[in-house]
């Protein structure tokens, strides 16, 4: 009897563990196509184009922004709030030139880009973003967010970043939980 009950328990852990796993997700990076298909640009449909397609979409730390642009045409500066009201490109140290730029995105909180080519901040080529820390498991896949299998447009290159690591926070306390679940399991037989 009390080897049939001992049997039970390690059948009701191995089951509790395969389900624990099975309903474990894995959050991966998004990459956001700045402007979409019209990318980053000055000559935008209206000032508030970018800010429009920013309030679409959720921005996690991990995510990518490409801003798809031709080198020596625009170019992408990160600056501060006073800086991205003004439109002041004075301090440039984050200013990247090559395009297509591709930015990860590191920190949560606002985050402001321009293009720092005369008139063109102006114009509306400014991105505002709110960052979160976390995905919320509830969101559905983003909007306007590429897939590796989707083409760029044309005249653009889009390079993909790699996914998380294996070693992801996620993953190593589901194996730790499943190895120590799977060793208490062993104890028992």
């Amino acid at each position: 009897m009390a080897k049939s009950m001992n049997m039970k328990s390690i059948v009701a852990i191995v089951a509790i563990m395969i389900i624990g796993g099975a309903t474990l997700q894995r959050t991966e990076a998004a990459v956001h196509v700045v402007g979409d298909a019209v990318g980053w640009q000055n000559n935008v449909p209206n000032i508030n184009y970018y800010a429009n397609w920013a309030s679409t979409r959720n921005f996690t730390i991990g995510d990518t922004l490409i801003f798809n642009f031709g080198t020596g045409v625009h170019n992408v500066l990160t600056v501060s709030l006073d800086d991205f009201n003004d439109c002041d490109t004075d301090q440039n140290p984050s200013l990247l030139n090559n395009g297509p730029a591709n930015i990860t995105l590191r920190t949560s909180g606002m985050q402001y880009y321009i293009c720092a080519f005369p008139g063109h901040c102006s114009r509306g080529q400014k991105l505002a973003i709110n960052v979160a820390a976390t995905a919320t498991p509830s969101t559905p896949s983003t909007p306007g967010t590429t897939n590796p299998s989707t083409p760029s447009p044309p005249g653009t290159t889009v390079t993909q970043s790699p996914p998380p690591s294996a070693d992801s926070a996620t993953s190593v306390a589901a194996n730790v939980a499943l190895t120590t679940l799977m060793s208490i399991a062993m104890a028992f037989m």
